[in-house]
């Protein structure tokens, strides 16, 4: 009989062969405890109400009721929202799984070493969250889903096969190559493969901009300007890196900053 400070624990995934995966696993978790499978999104929407379990993880593509849908359906009928793990084959809903407040995702096939770390984090928010802060969280999944012009809290990236989340605000300058951006943030860089027109169009406009075909600024971390030959600047920024700006860049610059 599980304990009662177990993690009450269930398992949806329309392939047979992925939930006995999970479940083996879960065996070697004594403080996990399987209250139920579901081979189906209607079975889950039922049985999530039912049990009301702490973590479910879901699949996300599923025939009539996708993952996203239970979801959904879950904030609209007002029940206590469990945390979810979001288990996928593809590589676009692991990175909807952040957008949509899950804790975690699971990339198929996941080996146990990526399966421990998601059931870290589990133990992790269940340990340090109210259960209040973890509705409130969830519940945002409605507003998430939905089409949205803000700019997002992290971006998402996938790099040396894991997923890279990255505050805006943190980003001192991005430089492209080719089909690959490279982040710099703080003492550190990401590579990805982005290209810097797709990740220009999702930072906020009075926060970057462009100051070359192949480089974007925060314009929070630069410094000073310095003029060049032929109308170019060099921008310098807060930790002494120097971009070198277009001048068919430069008036555009200037008017923010003098702002």
């Amino acid at each position: 009989m599980a304990s009662e400070a177990s993690i009450r624990t269930i398992v949806v995934d329309d392939e047979a062969p992925a939930r006995t995966r999970i479940r083996q696993l879960l065996k070697q978790q004594p403080d996990f405890s399987l209250v139920a499978e579901c081979s189906n999104g209607s079975q889950a929407l039922e049985t999530i109400q039912r049990e009301k379990p702490d973590l479910v993880f879901l699949d996300v593509q599923m025939p009539r009721l996708s993952g996203l849908e239970v979801c959904r359906a879950l904030a609209a009928n007002d029940v206590p929202l469990p945390m979810f793990i979001f288990v996928t084959a593809y590589d676009e809903y692991a990175l909807k799984a952040f957008e949509v407040h899950a804790i975690d995702y699971l990339l198929k096939p996941f080996d146990r070493e990526r399966f421990l770390q998601a059931a870290n984090h589990a133990r992790h928010q269940l340990a340090h969250l109210k259960r209040a802060a973890t509705e409130a969280r969830l519940a945002a999944v409605l507003d998430d889903l939905a089409p949205s012009s803000k700019t997002p809290e992290r971006l998402a990236f996938k790099e040396n096969g894991r997923i890279v989340l990255v505050r805006p605000e943190t980003i001192e300058w991005i430089e492209s190559d080719g089909n690959y951006v490279r982040l710099h943030v703080g003492d550190s860089s990401h590579y990805v493969r982005e290209t810097l027109a797709s990740l220009e169009s999702q930072l906020p406009r009075e926060k970057f901009m462009r100051i070359s075909r192949s480089i974007i600024v925060n314009l929070d971390r630069v410094k000073e300007l310095q003029p060049l030959f032929y109308g170019d600047y060099a921008v310098i920024l807060h930790d002494g890196s120097r971009l070198s700006m277009s001048r068919s860049y430069r008036d555009r610059l200037e008017d923010i900053l003098r702002q």
